[in-house]
């Protein structure tokens, strides 16, 4: 399996108050995808917990390298509708882990 065009995966986790993902996913599309869009580009996808920990919004953007995700966080961070979102989730997000993952090179690895 060759690696993908982009080596690093910022793997975000929130975990959303009881009974308010619907109103999260409201603030997130309306307030955070524009911003998001706009200074991270386009996202590999969008997920919700089925089963295991429960109430959780999970969303995935790759990056070519580490500069590249630093660059593009700082501009995020930087963004001046960035705040709207962030005053107008806070209530609803209880905790949220990010990880960055990398790409790894398994030859004997068949993908069909």
């Amino acid at each position: 399996m060759m690696p993908s065009p982009k080596s690093i995966i910022d793997h975000r986790i929130y975990t959303i108050a009881l009974r308010k993902m619907p109103e999260f996913l409201d603030v997130f599309n309306r307030l955070a995808m524009p911003v998001l869009m706009e200074t991270l580009g386009h996202p590999l996808g969008f997920y919700t917990s089925l089963v295991g920990p429960q109430n959780q919004f999970v969303h995935l953007w790759a990056y070519d390298d580490l500069a590249d995700y630093e660059q593009r966080s700082r501009a995020r961070d930087a963004h001046p509708a960035f705040p709207a979102y962030l005053a107008a989730s806070g209530h609803l997000i209880t905790a949220q882990e990010t990880r960055l993952i990398r790409a790894v090179d398994l030859p004997s690895a068949h993908i069909t």
